[in-house]
């Protein structure tokens, strides 16, 4: 790119920040994966055996892959980071192998109430934008298996281009997510993520869940990081709502249609005046 043509980029990135912070509404984040789809899709289990493969091309045997897994998820909150520091790994090469290899379009179908959940959303008020730990290419390709592309007015991945990217639970990845959105005030963000006391730990091709230590999760570190309303989304919890308590901070749900009961300011009101009876 030329010299001029890079200024007229960076005026127009700028331009839209600058916007981004003028601002006034508040933003709600959505995680993608198992979030906004089913944990049911077996997309986790397809990406289990790609990472076993990619494994083997480093010459770590199965029987000792599920340890490093644990390892580095739980060090470094990715595994890829992990591999990073550890292996050198070209991360894109193996975001091609893994993530840009899944067969999304099997796998995922098209949800019409989580897009009509999505439309319902009170835009007046509110922005819609996704945060995710998957790279730009992986985050791109569900919206638009899942037909949702044009309900997100922007998306915060994780940068596999840089050499020290962040993630979640990080602080620094929250920090450029704000920026990223041109948001300052924490108090403003809705957030919703599958993972919380609980992170996926990968055996063969078996998903297990276990307790995570402490509070190095995605919804307990925007809570601390003074986000204002967070919900860990677990499809393996009761149907019924958890209550917010001053301990936890956070609302639990199963299903997505919960958060008209939790977050009924989101939503456009009904005829009859009542928030969030819009989908009912």
């Amino acid at each position: 790119m030329n010299p001029s043509a890079n200024a007229g980029a960076l005026r127009r990135e700028f331009a839209s920040l600058s916007s981004s912070y003028d601002d006034k509404r508040a933003i709600i984040w959505f995680d993608i994966d198992n979030t906004l789809y089913s944990e049911t899709t077996k997309v986790a289990e397809a990406m289990c055996e790609r990472v076993d493969a990619y494994f083997s091309t480093l010459g770590i045997q199965k029987e000792e892959a599920g340890k490093i897994r644990r390892q580095y998820r739980s060090q470094y909150g990715l595994v890829l980071r992990g591999l990073v520091r550890h292996y050198r790994i070209d991360t894109l090469e193996y975001d091609s192998r893994c993530d840009g290899s899944l067969p999304l379009q099997t796998l995922l179908k098209p949800d019409a109430y989580v897009r009509k959940l999505l439309q319902a959303i009170d835009r007046s008020k509110f922005r819609v934008w996704a945060l995710t730990n998957a790279y730009k290419t992986h985050a791109t390709r569900v919206l638009e298996v899942l037909d949702l592309h044009d309900q997100f007015e922007g998306i915060v991945y994780c940068d596999y281009a840089e050499p020290n990217f962040a993630c979640k639970p990080e602080p620094a990845y929250y920090a450029s997510a704000l920026r990223r959105a041109g948001i300052k005030d924490t108090s403003k963000c809705y957030f919703i993520d599958d993972s919380s006391e609980y992170h996926i730990l990968y055996s063969g091709s078996l998903v297990a869940k276990r307790p995570r230590r402490g509070t190095e999760n995605n919804v307990v570190a925007a809570k601390q990081l003074g986000w204002g309303k967070c919900v860990h989304f677990s499809e393996s919890k009761s149907a019924n709502v958890d209550s917010e308590t001053s301990s936890s901070g956070y609302h639990t749900i199963s299903s997505l249609d919960q958060l008209k009961d939790i977050w009924p300011e989101i939503f456009v009101p009904s005829p009859d005046g009542k928030l969030g009876s819009s989908l009912l």
